[in-house]
């Protein structure tokens, strides 16, 4: 027998408290106000494509005593106005004495490598500043200080003491952070009924009432995206609650989005969209209710 705390593992459903950020915008990202630094862009030569390896001459010696940046390219694509809100980004890193090569991503075009700010962010302070508020399609060259990774980091890039980093990074793809279709209508007859806070946060009143005896879907919010295909990477904000305790169980809000193989019951569904999900009782797993933001879908990279 199928158990739901299996499918909800498919879903890549992770045990968080539920936690939120406010947004504002109609889209599911806060308004944002972009800034930098213009005469960042006289600290090297910057040539390619988007999403190609950069050709990037550093005129050392790059010094600075905090964290700059500016837009090389500005893209017109959706903000990144939270920290958790999903990105697929290059980077690459340059010695700001040497100019050397120290680090690159993959620049491959692969868009299932989907992070969040606040994911670069632990791997180098500064860099929460530099993409915040960055737009979809925007190349990024930015100077980062020996404390935006900490003197282990420093060592291990081979740099001199108290040598700056200078970072290009190419901002691929930016989804949002929440369903931003139309409302649908559903006669929830015995079904949980879903309230969202200003920046998406589902809230899920289960009713007084036996759980279905079958697996049941609603479409709550339909996007304008594309269909979810077979095989998919989702990208997904969602939350789970307990059929008969009421408490929440597993929620995205707040921390990375789910990135995962579509699940069955997403197949099918439109990108922007928000599904409820109903999962009945089964052997050592009880009913659950499942709301599921569809944030992007994207393509599995061929192996």
């Amino acid at each position: 027998m199928r158990k739901t705390s299996a499918v909800l593992a498919s879903l890549s459903l992770v045990v968080l408290a539920l936690t939120g950020c406010t947004a504002t915008a109609s889209d599911g990202v806060a308004a944002c106000d972009r800034g930098g630094n213009d005469k960042i862009l006289n600290v090297a030569d910057v040539n390619g494509d988007l999403g190609s390896v950069p050709d990037v001459t550093v005129f050392g010696p790059v010094k600075a005593d905090k964290t700059s940046f500016a837009d090389v390219t500005v893209g017109d694509g959706l903000p990144l106005g939270s920290e958790f809100q999903p990105v697929v980004l290059d980077i690459a890193f340059y010695g700001g004495d040497s100019g050397k090569e120290l680090y690159k991503s993959e620049f491959n075009g692969d868009e299932s490598r989907v992070h969040s700010i606040d994911y670069w962010a632990q791997r180098s302070a500064g860099l929460s500043d530099v993409l915040e508020c960055a737009t979809e399609g925007s190349r990024v060259l930015a100077v980062l200080t020996p404390e935006d990774f900490g003197e282990q980091n420093v060592q291990a890039f081979g740099l001199d003491k108290g040598e700056n980093i200078v970072a290009v990074i190419d901002v691929l793809d930016v989804m949002p952070s929440k369903a931003t279709g139309a409302l649908q209508f559903n006669d929830a007859r015995g079904l949980p009924t879903v309230v969202r806070a200003p920046d998406g946060t589902p809230g899920i009143i289960i009713p007084d009432v036996p759980a279905p005896t079958e697996i049941t879907t609603q479409t709550l919010i339909k996007g304008d995206g594309p269909k979810v295909k077979e095989g998919d990477i989702v990208v997904s904000n969602i939350m789970g609650v307990g059929w008969d305790d009421k408490t929440v169980t597993t929620s995205s809000w707040g921390k990375d989005a789910s990135v995962s193989v579509a699940a069955e019951q997403l197949v099918g569904a439109t990108v922007g969209s928000q599904l409820l999900v109903i999962f009945p009782a089964a052997e050592n797993s009880p009913a659950t209710a499942v709301v599921v933001d569809i944030l992007g879908a994207v393509t599995a990279p061929t192996p």
